[in-house]
């Protein structure tokens, strides 16, 4: 009896272990962000810039369980959390086992952050001091999107030092954190403490299955959404969950059943589960409908440009945001016990803080939360977050891209010199 071939089967077990291999790599999660992005800002400046806006508006979920959201928001606030859930698994595993356990090498990045964060804060408030309705958008520069700064060193880096990317986690992370707080306390006019409690539930009795090395998603997953919804119903922004999840997975391998050799820890087993899912799916579709900023043309982007607003947020994030990432490591380094990595030279650590200036989806946030919608100057912060976001990447790429071909040569010389030793 011959079998037809169907027209739809189900990949096989290799294929889809094949496909999860690709997405694991930064680079191919990096161009499949990019090339979101540039669809969707390709679309919202289209013709058919309309069907997208219906589209990224459209509203769905549980009004009772404050989760009826649009599909902009369900994918900013609740698949963007896996992207944090991984980034937290990453962030804890480096803190615990990793080169951050030495306190004074942690210290540094997070000054870092908290220097990013003041100084285009304080750039901002400078440039509008002559508008005391600009002013509420202070907060707006401050945040550094963790998902675009890792897909743009994603894409240049080929042989930078690892360090560089642990600083890039560690910083954008507490840099988002601080941000968020910000929201909390400067831009939530109702905290509901209610459900913030209650989400302690859930997080607690997650953090209990997985401190026993429990794996089973029909146990941990419920527990995760439980803690994300109570999260978002409480007016936190609800990415700050995902980070939470992933700081409660353990990351040492269980003494038990073999001690050291027991396997991977938990946390690295979660982190090699959900990348994929979090690089493939979440981040793409995340850019995809954040990432489409209504420009309006050249007479939009010429008016926007003469706004103290727009250029506020492109200066801050420019040049506020190297100043401040890079004058804070340099203080702390110099002033303080603390250690640079030692891999890492003051030139790479220049490209990474012009990095930290590619901020999106928090800034976006801030915005809409400063000025709310229908007001021009909502508008014009789409405009500086976008134009300040791409000149902080480009000029980050051509930094760091310089540093690459560096260490480019130096691993072909390390080569090329192993290669003669080994013949003699």
């Amino acid at each position: 009896m011959s079998h037809r071939p169907t027209l739809f089967t189900r990949p096989s077990w290799a294929e889809s272990a094949r496909v999860a291999a690709i997405l694991r790599k930064e680079t191919v999660g990096g161009a499949l962000l990019f090339l979101a992005t540039v669809i969707a800002l390709v679309w919202a400046n289209s013709p058919w810039s309309d069907s997208y806006l219906r589209l990224r508006d459209t509203s769905f979920g549980f009004e009772s369980l404050h989760l009826k959201l649009t599909v902009g928001q369900w994918a900013a606030d609740g698949l963007l959390a896996i992207f944090f859930f991984v980034a937290g698994l990453e962030l804890k595993r480096e803190f615990v086992a990793g080169s951050l356990r030495d306190p004074r090498r942690a210290a540094i990045p997070i000054a870092a952050a908290v220097g990013g964060v003041a100084v285009p804060a304080l750039l901002y408030t400078v440039i509008n001091l002559g508008r005391p309705e600009a002013l509420d958008g202070w907060a707006i520069p401050t945040a550094t999107d963790i998902a675009f700064a890792l897909g743009v060193l994603a894409i240049i880096s080929t042989h930078l030092p690892s360090g560089l990317r642990t600083f890039l986690l560690t910083l954008a992370v507490v840099d988002d954190l601080i941000a968020i707080t910000l929201i909390a306390v400067f831009y939530t006019s109702s905290l509901a403490l209610t459900p913030l409690l209650l989400a302690l539930i859930p997080l607690a009795l997650f953090a209990a299955l997985v401190q026993r090395r429990v794996r089973s998603v029909y146990l941990l997953l419920p527990l995760a959404i439980a803690t994300w919804a109570l999260v978002h119903a409480s007016g936190i922004h609800a990415t700050v969950a995902g980070v939470l999840l992933g700081f409660m997975v353990p990351v040492l391998r269980s003494e038990k059943n073999g001690g050291p050799d027991a396997g991977p820890g938990l946390a690295e087993h979660f982190e090699h589960r959900f990348r994929p899912l979090s690089s493939g799916l979440a981040v793409p579709v995340f850019a995809l409908f954040s990432a489409g900023v209504v420009v309006g043309g050249f007479d939009g982007l010429g008016e926007s440009l003469t706004d103290t607003v727009t250029l506020g947020i492109i200066i801050a994030l420019v040049v506020g945001k190297t100043v401040g990432i890079f004058g804070a490591t340099y203080l702390t380094a110099r002033f303080t016990r603390a250690d640079l990595d030692k891999d890492l030279a003051w030139t790479d650590v220049l490209g990474l803080a012009m990095l930290g200036g590619v901020g999106f989806t928090v800034s976006l946030l801030i915005g809409e939360l400063a000025f709310g919608e229908g007001n021009p100057s909502a508008d014009h912060v789409k405009v500086g977050v976008l134009v300040g976001s791409v000149l902080a990447g480009l000029l980050a790429a051509v930094v760091l891209r310089s540093r690459n071909r560096v260490y480019r040569r130096i691993a072909e010389a390390e080569e090329l010199s192993q290669t003669s030793t080994d013949i003699d």
